[in-house]
């Protein structure tokens, strides 16, 4: 990986981990909600997936790393078992995509430390 690309892996890599970490948590949260406010919980909660997907998205589109790619397609199972409030295995998904996206950073980091940015 050249210079350039895994300074923006990185800073993708560490974003897209951050925001599914919170995403898993936000899941593992909505089981806890009372029955009334789980419609309107879930309704939120896509929409925040759907965000974290669309920075993936972009993370993927610039560097062309297959493991964002495998991070969106973990989420994308994860948005699908959370509309069908499979909230369990959704969380699982999510655990799923952020090792996808700390293997990317770790690729990163090895290229970063070489350059002795790291």
């Amino acid at each position: 990986m050249d210079l350039k690309t895994a300074i923006r892996t990185y800073q993708f890599a560490e974003r897209a981990k951050s925001e599914l970490i919170v995403g898993s948590q936000l899941t593992t949260a909505l089981i806890q909600f009372p029955l009334q406010e789980k419609p309107g919980g879930k309704r939120m909660l896509v929409m925040v997936l759907e965000s974290i997907r669309s920075e993936l998205e972009f993370a993927y589109g610039d560097t062309e790393l297959s493991e964002f790619k495998k991070a969106i397609d973990h989420l994308n199972e994860a948005i699908s078992l959370t509309e069908s409030m499979e909230l369990g295995a959704a969380s699982e998904r999510m655990s799923r995509a952020v090792s996808a996206a700390t293997t990317a950073a770790q690729a990163a980091w090895e290229t970063l430390k070489e350059h002795e940015l790291l």
